[in-house]
């Protein structure tokens, strides 16, 4: 649950920060912010982020949505 909270938190801190440029419809947080959340969480609990392979990076943004 902290983790939600934190999200919505930074979500709100990027809307602050970004407002200017947003339009008015549904946006997707940059990955950027889930991933500050992630390794700030993990540093908590002992532990790091690993940066991804160049294969890891080609496996995940080869999924698409709603795939079977």
């Amino acid at each position: 649950m902290d983790m939600s909270f934190a999200n919505q938190a930074l979500a709100s801190e990027w809307i602050k920060d970004n407002y200017k440029e947003l339009e008015n419809k549904v946006y997707t947080l940059p990955k950027s912010v889930d991933q500050k959340i992630a390794a700030t969480k993990l540093k908590l609990m002992g532990g790091q982020l690993e940066v991804l392979t160049e294969d890891q990076v080609v496996y995940l943004d080869s999924w698409e949505f709603g795939t079977s």
